[in-house]
């Protein structure tokens, strides 16, 4: 078995897009209507959206690769690249996915630790991410990892308003 990350290019835009759809169809697909689905897959992974955050260098993405597949990937954003403003001593993990028929194998715990590292390498204090309040596996993960649920914001899925948890880790 093994685990590699590797930092995403400009030339990845297109294997970025297609693990994107996979993992959140994977994870969100049964608990949303078609159309919301449909209507954010085509604003948050399209190539010209994709090819934009690429290109910002306060994000960055990597691709978790398990046994020389891509399982998964990581979105980390910092400075105003954040989706929240959430000031210069934190680091947002805006995207952590993994494909299903390779959870419960660490990835996610790799791809997590990667963020921390960053987050360290930048001097950051703290370390924030948004969790949509349905999806307990995630929520369980996140305070099994030091994640603390700080507040609450809304998430536009399509024309539905949900509802995301803020966890937050302090880094020492």
């Amino acid at each position: 078995m093994t685990i590699d990350i590797k930092k995403c290019t400009l030339e990845d835009s297109r294997k970025l897009q297609e693990i994107s759809y996979e993992t959140f169809n994977e994870t969100f697909k049964h608990q949303n209507s078609p159309e919301n689905m449909n209507t954010y897959l085509e604003r948050a992974f399209n190539l010209e959206q994709l090819e934009e955050e690429l290109s910002n260098i306060s994000s960055q993405f990597f691709f978790v690769y398990f046994n020389n597949e891509v399982a998964g990937y990581l979105k980390v954003n910092t400075n105003d690249a954040q989706s929240e403003e959430m000031g210069n001593e934190s680091l947002e993990i805006e995207r952590i996915y993994i494909k299903n028929n390779f959870q419960k194998h660490g990835l996610g715990k790799n791809l997590l630790n990667t963020a921390m590292e960053i987050a360290m390498e930048c001097d950051k204090k703290k370390i924030w991410l948004g969790v949509w309040e349905k999806n307990e596996n995630a929520i369980t993960f996140y305070k099994k990892m030091g994640f603390v649920q700080t507040r609450a914001h809304s998430f536009y899925m399509g024309d539905e308003e949900q509802t995301d948890f803020i966890m937050i880790k302090t880094l020492i």
